[in-house]
């Protein structure tokens, strides 16, 4: 992605929008991640000098942003902006905008928030600043039904054969922690969820939302479920997924986090979490 931009989701491009998803076959209570310290609440910052909020978000990345039935902007990042206008109380616009040109239009005041999937990145830090996190994007494994592991650790799968995308932090944390197991790299997501359906790989490794979404989808054959539970370690998985403002805007910023805060312990953003994630990716 151009200007080093990166999604939270990595290889996770190819997810289905909601609509496409089956009802889940679970009957436990879905967890919800908490992304929030209770006992971290911030300070109410002046709103009254927030007059309009001018988010930026991309085109076609489902189900967090697509082009609604109605031609409008939607998804799990579009519906989050709304809820965060209405909780400040302050008038919005939403803007699409290809994914490589969200930093230029904040750099150059055609915006005033990203709302994309932006991942919180170092190189990210040095071009904008960014709210606190509103959601990561874990790893997760994934395994055929009829072979699901409730833990996964390295000494469980040695000898095993684990299937990774090329050059992938998941890939990387493979053949850091996992080095008793046989990698197999594929170069695609297709490619990887293909070989897991024909047995070729015992396991495969990679982002748990585009997972969760394809599990739970009709492209799996409901073949397949999560094995064990997530893997978050920020050094390979990225410290989460942020709103990006222009540098130094930290009234907005601040804006942001007590309406992210807000949203949270009032229960409206897990209501949206469930509304979209039918299969948790946690």
């Amino acid at each position: 992605m151009a200007g080093g931009a990166v999604h939270a989701q990595g290889a996770g491009q190819g997810t289905s929008s909601p609509g496409a998803a089956k009802p889940a076959t679970e009957a436990a209570p879905q967890a919800v991640p908490g992304f929030w310290d209770p006992r971290r609440r911030p300070d109410r910052p002046d709103l009254s000098r927030l007059t309009v909020i001018r988010f930026l978000t991309e085109t076609d990345y489902p189900p967090f942003n697509f082009t609604g039935p109605d031609g409008n902007p939607a998804g799990f990042n579009v519906d989050l902006a709304r809820m965060i206008c209405d909780e400040i109380k302050v008038s919005c616009t939403i803007q699409m905008r290809r994914f490589e040109t969200l930093l230029d239009a904040i750099a150059s005041n055609r915006g005033d928030a990203i709302i994309a999937s932006l991942a919180v990145t170092p190189q990210m830090r040095a071009r904008v600043d960014f709210s606190d996190p509103y959601y990561r994007a874990p790893a997760r494994f994934v395994s055929r039904r009829d072979a699901v592991m409730r833990e996964v650790r390295p000494e469980y799968v040695e000898g095993k054969k684990i299937g990774a995308i090329a050059g992938s932090s998941h890939e990387a944390y493979l053949k850091a922690m996992f080095t008793d197991a046989e990698l197999h790299s594929y170069p695609n997501d297709e490619a990887l969820r293909l070989a897991l359906r024909r047995g070729d790989v015992d396991f495969i490794f990679g982002d748990a939302i585009s997972l969760a979404f394809w599990i739970n989808g009709t492209d799996s054959g409901e073949c397949c479920a999560f094995s064990g539970g997530p893997f978050v370690e920020s050094r390979y998985f990225g410290e989460g997924v942020g709103i990006a403002v222009r540098k130094g805007n930290d009234l907005l910023r601040q804006a942001l986090n007590w309406a992210l805060f807000r949203l949270w312990e009032k229960g409206r953003y897990t209501d949206l979490w469930l509304r979209y994630f039918s299969v948790s990716p946690f």
